[in-house]
């Protein structure tokens, strides 16, 4: 039987979800190390719908375990449900959902606030010595609830035009974590946190290389677990 872990969605779709491509790469990767993964997602409303074809918000509203369930085939359950102690691992996503609906980055950058039941899980794992992995926007996440731990948004300067989002880097430097710079076929282990991070969207790729570098960040959260 192979390792269990624990994948988190946000919603489904890059501008208020998860992003579709990194979801499906992290469990590419993850049946190809052969984990046995289950899906979750929070109970919640998302902060607001977008509709992808416009790039705009709509008046509609939805649910972020509803939407998540798109992506999970229907195979998905509330995060309320999950026990830290059925898992060897917990991934993470990216996506505008993460900084949006599993926390308030999009609207309040470094003075965010974390959704409570996220919060837990992850001090959860964390209390349990059990890696976590997270990619794109996510490692955020780990920025607000450890301080002091490492991660990687790719750089922190926009190299040739490859990290529109730079200065996430420098938010997570003033929370007081240190930033470590990673192209995007790499990722980053903080071995003291058990954190491992990998840029993905955050730098304009192609596919392949933000596939790959989702790959790195898988293969080493299961040679922690």
């Amino acid at each position: 039987m192979g390792k269990p872990v624990a994948l988190v969605l946000a919603g489904c779709g890059v501008f208020d979800g998860s992003e579709v491509h990194e979801a499906s790469a992290a469990l590419v990767h993850l049946s190809r190390g052969g984990a046995q993964v289950r899906i979750f997602a929070p109970n919640i409303e998302q902060m607001h719908v977008v509709d992808h074809f416009r790039g705009s918000p709509t008046e509609e509203k939805r649910n972020v375990l509803v939407e998540s369930a798109r992506l999970a085939r229907g195979n998905i359950e509330d995060l309320a449900e999950l026990k830290v102690g059925e898992f060897d691992a917990l991934i993470f996503p990216g996506g505008f959902g993460v900084a949006k609906n599993l926390c308030s980055w999009a609207v309040d950058g470094k003075n965010c606030t974390v959704n409570e039941l996220v919060k837990s899980t992850l001090q959860a794992f964390h209390n349990a010595k059990k890696p976590i992995g997270l990619c794109c926007i996510s490692p955020v996440l780990a920025a607000k609830v450890f301080p002091g731990c490492e991660v990687t948004v790719g750089h922190d300067k926009n190299v040739d035009g490859r990290f529109p989002d730079a200065e996430t880097a420098s938010a997570i430097v003033e929370l007081g974590c240190k930033h470590i710079c990673k192209d995007v076929t790499e990722s980053h282990v903080d071995a003291t946190n058990k954190i491992v991070t990998t840029c993905a969207f955050m730098c304009k790729a192609p596919l392949h290389e933000i596939f790959d570098g989702i790959g790195t960040m898988v293969a080493e959260v299961l040679k922690l677990s």
